[in-house]
């Protein structure tokens, strides 16, 4: 299998203890990017500065990363693509590189999109919803921008510009992350940069 980074949403938290394993198991180069969940939500809530927000928020994703390699993924803090599963932990590694605006458009989506940008692989969103939908339906392929809660304002156009194919799929479907991992068609969004024209 080729080189894969997955965010594994921080929504996904309760099932971690099922999904953990699915990821652990997999023979293949899998580097695995945190959510923040429910660590980030406090952030939100206590509302701080940016830059303060911003920092909060990455620790947030670290907090969610430890969980993760408690659960059976070994942790790693370099942004490389690993002999097989890992969990990134990226607080020292973001504080390193910065590369990505201090804002609340910017979330673990975009974060992990980075990843993948600089290793040249592509991107899974493991998330809690089947996709990008528009008019009440599953929007099955993006070409172009597009305005939708599933994902982060920053991932879309993200993607698009570096030339990252995002598959957004729903975790807690039974079976489904495992199929995805494999590449075996699921249901969900595809995000794919090779159709966008930004021309159009």
């Amino acid at each position: 299998m080729p080189p894969l980074v997955v965010k594994f949403g921080g929504s996904l938290l309760d099932c971690a203890p099922r999904l953990a394993p699915v990821l652990a198991a997999f023979r293949g180069p899998v580097l695995v990017v945190p959510g923040g969940g429910p660590f980030a939500d406090l952030v939100r809530a206590l509302d701080p500065a940016p830059d303060t927000a911003h920092w909060m928020a990455i620790a947030a994703m670290e907090q969610v990363g430890l969980y993760l390699a408690g659960l059976g993924l070994p942790a790693t803090g370099a942004l490389r693509v690993p002999s097989g599963p890992s969990v990134l932990l990226p607080y020292r590694l973001l504080r390193d590189h910065d590369p990505l605006p201090h804002s609340w458009r910017v979330s673990s989506d975009t974060i992990a999109a980075w990843c993948a940008a600089e290793l040249g692989t592509d991107l899974l969103l493991a998330k809690s919803v089947d996709g990008i939908t528009a008019g009440g339906r599953l929007v099955e392929v993006v070409t172009g921008p597009i305005r939708t809660d599933a994902v982060d304002p920053c991932l879309v156009p993200f993607a698009l510009a570096r030339g990252v194919h995002v598959r957004i799929v729903n975790a807690r479907s039974p079976g489904r992350l495992e199929r995805a991992l494999r590449g075996r068609p699921v249901p969900g969004t595809l995000i794919d940069p090779s159709l966008f024209d930004p021309r159009a």
